[in-house]
C-alpha cells in the first residue's frame, strides 16, 4: 500500500492513518501480509511516525518525486511511474491531489493500481470558501478514483456537487477510536514538560498547529480567565511562535503550555477538565471524539460536523466560528461549575461509545479496500 499525504504530522488523518496501519498488522486482519510506504508532501512532516506499532512493516522512501511544484507532464508522469510497484494507491487531502491527478491521465496507459482518495478538510485558504480551479482540479483528478472517501456530511455534500463525484464513488466513514483507552484517568505528570496541581482546571486541545486550526484565537478567547486556569495546547508545527507570541503579549504566557506531540492522546486528553477547538475549518476532528470518550465537554465553533457529534447537551457550548469573545465566554461556562462538566462529559462518553468506535470503522475501511482490490476480504 502506498500513502500519499499532504503532511504526516500528527494531525486527526494521519492519527486515523496510523490507527489503521496498526490494526491492519495485527493477526486476523493483515497478520504480516501488508506492507506500507509512506510519502509526505512535505518532507520533515513525519511526526505521526513515533505513533506506529513496531509490528507494521512500513518505508518511508527516499528520492520518491515530489508531490507538489509547478504542473508538467513530465512530473505527473514520474509521480504515476512511481505507483507502479504497489497493489492500492492511497491519497489524502489537497497536498497529494496531483497525485491523483497523475492516476487519472496515466493510469490506463501504465496499468497502475486502484487509487482511494482521502479527503478530510481544508486549509486556511478554503476554510471560508471553496477555490473554483480547485473544485475543478478535483474533479478532474479524481475522475479514475476508485473511491473517495470522506469522514463528515458537509464534505459528502461538497464531493458530490462542487466536485462531481458519483453517489457511488463516495463513502462516508466517521472516524472511529479505541473508546475504551479513553476511559483510565492519567497521572498528573502524564504530559512531558507540564505537571498539573490539584488545583487547576486545565482546558485543553489536540491540533496540529496551522493557521486554520486558530490557536492564537484560542488563546486570545482563554485571556480573560482568571489564574485557576490553565490551557494546554498538544501539537506539533509552524504557528508554535506565533501562539507563544500571542500568549505573551496577552501576559499569559506562564499560563499556556505547548508540550509538543504527545504520542498517545488516550494517556493525555484525560487530563484536560474541558476540550476545546478554535478552528477556521474541521469536518469530523478525531480529537472531539477522544474527548468526548475521556468524559469532557467539549467548546469548539459549528465547524463541520461537530455540532452533530456532540451529546445534545453540550450544543449550547458550540459557538459562532471565528467569535473569541463567544468561544471565552463558553469556557468560562463550563470552568465555573464542576458539576456541569461531569454531566455534559458523561453523556459524550455514552455517544461516543455507541457511535464512535474504532471497530466499526477499521471494519469499514477493511471492507472499502477489500471491495476495491476485487476480493472478498482484505488483505
Amino acid at each position: 500500500m502506498l500513502h500519499l499525504h499532504s503532511t504526516f504530522d500528527a494531525g486527526g488523518k494521519e492519527r486515523r492513518a496510523v490507527a489503521l496501519m496498526n490494526a491492519f498488522a495485527k493477526e486476523g486482519i493483515g497478520g504480516k501480509q501488508i506492507r506500507h510506504a509512506v510519502v509526505s508532501a512535505v518532507p520533515e512532516a513525519i511526526g505521526a511516525r513515533a505513533a506506529l506499532d513496531k509490528a507494521v512493516m512500513v518505508t518511508f522512501p527516499f528520492g520518491f518525486p515530489p508531490l507538489t511544484g509547478k504542473f508538467s507532464v513530465e512530473r505527473l508522469r514520474k509521480l504515476a511511474r512511481a505507483m507502479q510497484d504497489f497493489d492500492l494507491v492511497l491519497t489524502y487531502n489537497w497536498g497529494a491531489m496531483d497525485a491523483a491527478m497523475a492516476h487519472a491521465m496515466f493510469a490506463p496507459s501504465m496499468k497502475l493500481p486502484p487509487l482511494v482518495h482521502h479527503e478530510d478538510g481544508f486549509n486556511a485558504d478554503e476554510a471560508g470558501k471553496l477555490n473554483r480551479w480547485r473544485n475543478w482540479y478535483r474533479t478532474v483528478a479524481l475522475a479514475r478514483a476508485a473511491r473517495l472517501v470522506v469522514p463528515s456530511e458537509r464534505l459528502e455534500n461538497i464531493a458530490l456537487t462542487a466536485w462531481r463525484q458519483t453517489r457511488g464513488k463516495v463513502v462516508r466513514i466517521p472516524n472511529g477510536i479505541d473508546t475504551a483507552a479513553f476511559t483510565k484517568k492519567p497521572g498528573p505528570k502524564a504530559i512531558p514538560r507540564v505537571v498539573k496541581r490539584a488545583d487547576e482546571i486545565w482546558i485543553g486541545t489536540v491540533a496540529g498547529l496551522r493557521a486554520v486550526k486558530a490557536l492564537s484565537r484560542m488563546v486570545e478567547a482563554f485571556a480573560v480567565m482568571d489564574d485557576r486556569f490553565q490551557l494546554v495546547i498538544l501539537g506539533e508545527g509552524p504557528e508554535r511562535q506565533s501562539i507563544v507570541q500571542t500568549a505573551i503579549d496577552l501576559g499569559i504566557g506562564h499560563r499556556v503550555h505547548l508540550p509538543g506531540f504527545v504520542p498517545d492522546p488516550a494517556g493525555a486528553i484525560g487530563l484536560f477538565d474541558i476540550f476545546a477547538l478554535s478552528s477556521d475549518s474541521e469536518q469530523f476532528p478525531l480529537s472531539v471524539v477522544e474527548a468526548m470518550a475521556a468524559g469532557l465537554p467539549v467548546v469548539s465553533p459549528a465547524v463541520g460536523d461537530v455540532a452533530l457529534m456532540v451529546a445534545p447537551d453540550n450544543l449550547p457550548y458550540i459557538v459562532p466560528p471565528g467569535d473569541a469573545a463567544a468561544l471565552g465566554a463558553a469556557m468560562q461556562e463550563l470552568g465555573d461549575s464542576a458539576q456541569l462538566r461531569a454531566w455534559i462529559g458523561e453523556t459524550n462518553r455514552a455517544k461516543a461509545r455507541a457511535e464512535y468506535d474504532a471497530g466499526a470503522m477499521i471494519a469499514r475501511y477493511a471492507g472499502l479496500y477489500a471491495d476495491v482490490l476485487g476480493r472478498a476480504a482484505f488483505p
